[in-house]
């Protein structure tokens, strides 16, 4: 099989290579002053497991996330927090440090480039407060997004 056939998961170090980018993405976390106080500080452990777990699953993984919690169901999951383009452009940067620091030596530029579309894309649907929202690259969303 061409190794771009592959899930991420398989051309990566597994579940590893996840629990590395979300143990970097909530270091920057709960030193944000913008994101930290949104997380609940008994609950970082969890915060961690859930977002490894979805993570693992989404690209490509065993389906943990599913067999634990359901379908993701991200927006409502997020629904009682209020996030807003400050919240989703600090969370992005958070993101972008941790996929360049688990990935340096393990992504190539195509999957470097997928994982912060995803990222964006993701970030960007979880705005709930603030108006208009801002995909994670700057620009406006097309009519009809």
């Amino acid at each position: 099989m061409d190794p771009a056939d592959q899930p991420l998961f398989d051309r990566v170090d597994g579940i590893a290579f996840f629990e590395r980018l979300v143990d970097r993405f909530y270091a920057g976390v709960i030193s944000d002053p913008v994101l930290a106080p949104l997380y609940e500080a008994d609950d970082l452990d969890g915060a961690r497991h859930r977002l490894t777990l979805f993570l693992v699953q989404y690209w490509g993984g065993p389906a943990t996330y599913n067999e634990e919690r359901g379908h993701p169901r991200l927006r409502m999951r997020h629904a009682p927090y209020v996030i807003g383009t400050t919240e989703r452009d600090r969370w992005l940067v958070h993101m972008r440090e941790a996929v360049d620091a688990a990935g340096a030596s393990e992504l190539g530029d195509a999957d470097r480039a997928a994982m912060l579309e995803y990222f964006a894309m993701a970030a960007d649907h979880m705005i709930n407060s603030g108006g208009l929202s801002l995909r994670g690259d700057g620009h406006s969303p097309p009519p009809g997004e």
